[in-house]
Parts: C-alpha cells; structure tokens; sequence
C-alpha cells in the first residue's frame, strides 16, 4: 500500500460537501445512497462494499430487533457499520418487510462510506442525548440547548493541503437570521461549535448549525 497516497483520503472526502444531496425522512436527514456510491467511485474506482451475511442472510434477528451490517474497502481499508432496521421515526421494526431491511442496507451502506469521511457530519451527535450538562443560556436568559453536540472526527484534519470550504452569504445571512429569531448568544453558539467566527463556518458544518438552531425556534414556538 503506498502510504502516501492513501494518508489523505479521508479528510479529501470529508471535505465534500453533501448538503444538497440530503433527503429528509420524518425529522432525520439522510444522505442519498446512488449520490454516496457515485462519490466514492468516482473517488476510489476499486472502492468496493459488502452486505455481511448472517447463516446466509442479509440481516440477523435477535430479541432486540433486526440488524444489518455492511463493510466497505476504500484504498485498502475496510471499515463496517451495523444499522438496527428501523423505521422513519428511528423506532425499532418489530417485524421488518423486506423493503423495510432493503431500506436499512441502503442506510447502512451511506453509514459506512461515512466512516471514511463522505458525509460523516450529517451523523455527528446522532447517538449523543441532550443532558443536562449541554443546556446554556441566551442572550434573553432562555434556555440553550444544543439538538447536536460536536464531534471531533467530523472536520477534515488541517493538514495544510486542504483548505475546508466556507459557508456562502446567503448561508451566513439565514444563520444570523435563525441567531435573531432565537436570541441565541452569538458567542455561546461559537463557542459550543468551536468555530472562530460565523463567517468561519466550514461549509461542510452549515447543515448541523441550522439544525440546531431551527430545533431551538421550533422548542421556543411549541
């Protein structure tokens, strides 16, 4: 393996940005299947993926629910996921279909193209609860509390060879726009995102900023 060409890859795809590829299903993002496959081709032609098989089928039922895995190989490395089958409302399936276990493979597999940068940011905090620890406080005195909290591996390493993209204005101006509505301390917001300024946003970020600040609108308006 030639460490050199492979040292990148994953900041290279995680500096892709995959905000207009995202469906949204009930109150989750997901990102399009045919947009990651076609990504991580056109990125790794030898890229290839796997739907493990359990006593050759394509998903195992345990007393706990339906679960699926697939294992994906870019530049030589192999990375798995395993994905519960689960509804649109992330609800575990009783008794899945086989669209239902079709639709978790297709999840699955995006999940597993993440793991190696494509993407990654849509999940970031997906499995992490609010706590009472997360909660702060705006410029009203409302309370503040985060929809996702941020994670460490979803920004592209700084290695000097890849510059992440910014947010563009009309980006910026619906973010300040979201800040106003929701009275949220600017510099509490910076500072929980770890970000230097709003016109510093990686553009690869906008999606979970917004997130979470249209979270915050639709708490105040409930």
């Amino acid at each position: 393996m030639n460490n050199t060409i492979n040292s990148n890859y994953f900041a290279t795809l995680a500096a892709i940005n995959v905000n207009d590829h995202l469906e949204k299903k009930g109150q989750f993002s997901y990102l399009s299947w045919p947009y990651a496959v076609a990504q991580l081709r056109l990125f790794d032609e030898t890229a290839t993926w796997e739907v493990m098989r359990f006593n050759g089928l394509p998903f195992l039922t345990t007393d706990n629910g339906t679960f699926v895995e697939v294992a994906v190989t870019v530049k030589s490395i192999t990375l798995s996921q395993i994905h519960p089958v689960l509804d649109n409302k992330n609800k575990p399936i009783i008794t899945p279909t086989v669209f239902d276990i079709n639709t978790s493979i297709q999840r699955c597999l995006v999940k597993a193209i993440a793991l190696h940068g494509l993407g990654l940011n849509v999940y970031a905090g997906e499995d992490l609860p609010a706590t009472d620890n997360s909660i702060n406080t705006n410029a009203s005195g409302q309370s503040f509390k985060p929809s996702f909290k941020p994670s460490v591996v979803s920004r592209p390493a700084d290695n000097g060879f890849i510059q992440p993209e910014l947010l563009t204005a009309n980006q910026l101006r619906y973010i300040n726009r979201l800040i106003r509505e929701t009275g949220t301390d600017v510099e509490q917001l910076l500072a929980y995102f770890d970000f230097e300024s709003l016109e510093q946003i990686p553009k690869f970020e906008v999606n979970r900023v917004i997130q979470t600040l249209e979270s915050h609108r639709q708490q105040d308006a409930a």
